[in-house]
């Protein structure tokens, strides 16, 4: 392996190497709330490309975003949906994937062709210190060959992609189950679930229906 931090506490070091290898165009393996994932640069074509080449991924899948905070939202949004205001106020930072209106540039490849895009606030330590430390966006699609179970763990995502990743922060093992739940608007302004996770779409719904 090319590159693996040993300590699930990441040194001012290690984050310094995943910020440089992502700006490079290099993958970077990391903790989430959920699994371990892959970062590459979302506006890098050619990381992007690499990406789905070491998944072995299908480019008609979309590929989600992870984002420092609310603010970043510009940088991949065309407008934020009404219903995902009190969302953000309540699950963000947390496993909630929101996918909005894409911004008309972003990459197919990163959308998947669809005009959207899903984005999210993680709240796993290091990677709030990893999108700190980049001060931008990083893709966070799930650490595994297509087709097979997501890695919980650097020992995992080392197993599956052996040094086609360039480098794993070891942030420990993580939860697992089920990853972020995926919400989208619908055309008639109300939330749909598009993938169950680990937040109940009731709470969601009893979020939203607090505020209408």
């Amino acid at each position: 392996m090319s590159g693996l931090a040993s300590s699930p506490k990441v040194s001012a070091a290690d984050l310094a190497t995943a910020v440089r290898i992502i700006q490079q165009g290099g993958v970077v393996a990391f903790p989430t709330e959920t699994y371990y994932g892959l970062a590459v640069d979302p506006f890098n074509v050619a990381a992007l490309t690499r990406l789905f080449t070491i998944k072995e991924r299908p480019r008609r899948k979309a590929v989600l975003v992870l984002i420092q905070d609310r603010g970043q939202l510009p940088m991949l949004a065309s407008r934020v949906p009404v219903v995902f205001q009190p969302l953000l106020e309540v699950f963000w930072p947390g496993p909630l994937t929101l996918v909005f209106p894409a911004l008309p540039g972003l990459s197919p490849l990163l959308t998947g062709g669809t005009g959207t895009v899903g984005v999210r606030v993680s709240s796993h330590e290091v990677a709030a210190s990893l999108l700190v430390s980049l001060g931008g966006a990083v893709t966070a699609t799930s650490a595994n060959l297509s087709g097979r179970p997501p890695a919980v763990s650097a020992a995992q995502v080392a197993a599956q992609f052996g040094d086609a990743v360039d480098f794993i922060l070891d942030g420990g093992e993580t939860p697992g189950g089920k990853g972020s739940t995926l919400v989208g608007c619908g055309d008639d302004g109300r939330c749909l679930l598009l993938r169950d996770g680990v937040i109940p779409f009731a709470k969601v719904e009893e979020v939203v229906g607090r505020t209408v």
